[in-house]
């Protein structure tokens, strides 16, 4: 993992708003449509070196596919492994099941979700490696032409897959979450033997308090966190910690998030974990305050820090003034080589959904970028 050596480098989470001709055909795959396989790898190899052009063009360092060829950062896996089918009930998330009103305006405001519910109804075994391999072999076409100062491709955390994916086959959660890190422990090598950083999403350690796992007591939920942890340390026993970083938050919606945890209580589980890099929301206004957490935190020396300096659920366009203040703060917490600047979530969470405008989000990551030399101006003079 490059560091923030001579200046602050920049990143984001991963996501961003899909390619309208390979979203199209993305969904038309989730519905069960006839597509022609052939079109997507077109699709998706043009539309993958499009995107990492415009990333570096916007002047990010640290860049990813924009996971073009996922519906979404969580569902994925369901067309690469087995076990998986059926629908499944979702509550609403604790913050906005009073409200109604508001939860049908946000519908219409950002569509329905078009991912379907499905859960583990079988055993976990893999099904088809060449999605990987094709957005491998995407994704280093991409670099090769637009040459970043690095590359990172995400992949779900086993909890994160238990949380949109709820076992209904495994005789616990524990058994269930053990075969998914044996599973997806394949998937993190080749990521990290492609040449990338991985990347290892990670809400089923925050978001999931208030969604999926929102019936649980806090001290369940907590014990749960610490053995997904454990889960994922094991699946990446081949995976150096300088090659991956680890991405929490609590929900990439507009909502109260009145019912987040709040970071501090699950900073002891996140500390246990392997990735040298951590990824995590800084700037909403649930969570800008938490900069004191971090700074609080007893943290190993090694690690590093990417706070969200810019919010992935408003189209503000951040002043790159605040951008830089808010990389100072992390950088007073753990020095300057040790924070590069990121997003707190994604922009294109799920294909075909969502708020966040294509063109405005580009506005925002160049904004990421002027702060970042507002700040390595004043950082290294």
């Amino acid at each position: 993992m490059k560091l923030s050596i001579d200046r602050i480098l920049t990143t984001h989470v991963g996501s961003l708003p899909r390619d309208p001709e390979v979203a199209q055909i993305l969904l038309a795959r989730e519905r069960g449509e006839e597509y022609d396989k052939g079109q997507l790898n077109v699709e998706l190899t043009r539309a993958v070196k499009e995107i990492v052009a415009k990333q570096v063009g916007a002047g990010l360092d640290v860049v990813s596919d924009g996971e073009m060829g996922k519906l979404s950062y969580s569902t994925y896996v369901t067309d690469r492994l087995t076990g998986f089918g059926g629908t499944t009930e979702r509550k609403p998330n604790l913050d906005v099941a009073p409200y109604p009103e508001f939860r049908e305006k946000m519908a219409r405001m950002t569509g329905n979700q078009p991912i379907s519910r499905s859960a583990c109804i079988g055993p976990i075994e893999i099904k088809d490696r060449e999605l990987l391999k094709n957005d491998l072999e995407h994704f280093v076409a991409a670099r090769e032409a637009s040459h970043p100062v690095e590359a990172f491709m995400t992949a779900a955390s086993p909890g994160v897959i238990s949380v949109f994916q709820p076992n209904q086959y495994y005789p616990t959660h524990e058994a269930y979450i053990e075969r998914l890190a044996e599973v997806m422990k394949e998937e993190y090598e080749a990521i990290a033997a492609a040449g990338f950083l991985l990347q290892i999403d990670c809400p089923d350690l925050a978001m999931a308090r208030h969604t999926a796992f929102q019936d649980l007591t806090e001290e369940e939920f907590l014990k749960r966190a610490e053995m997904q942890v454990e889960a994922l340390n094991f699946a990446l026993t081949n995976v150096p910690a300088e090659s991956v970083r680890m991405h929490v938050c609590w929900g990439n919606y507009e909502g109260p998030h009145d019912h987040d945890i709040p970071v501090e209580k699950i900073m002891p589980i996140l500390l246990k974990a392997k990735p040298q890099a951590y990824q995590f929301e800084a700037s909403n206004s649930r969570h800008a305050h938490e900069w004191k957490a971090w700074r609080d935190a007893k943290l190993p020396d090694d690690k590093v820090l990417i706070p969200g300096v810019l919010d992935s659920t408003s189209n503000f366009v951040e002043h790159p003034e605040l951008v830089a203040q808010r990389i100072e703060q992390f950088a007073a917490i753990v020095g300057r080589e040790r924070v590069i600047a990121g997003s707190d979530c994604g922009f294109g969470t799920f294909a075909g959904f969502g708020k966040m405008d294509p063109d405005i989000v580009f506005k925002k990551l160049e904004a990421a970028v002027q702060g970042a030399e507002i700040a390595s101006e004043r950082l290294w003079g």
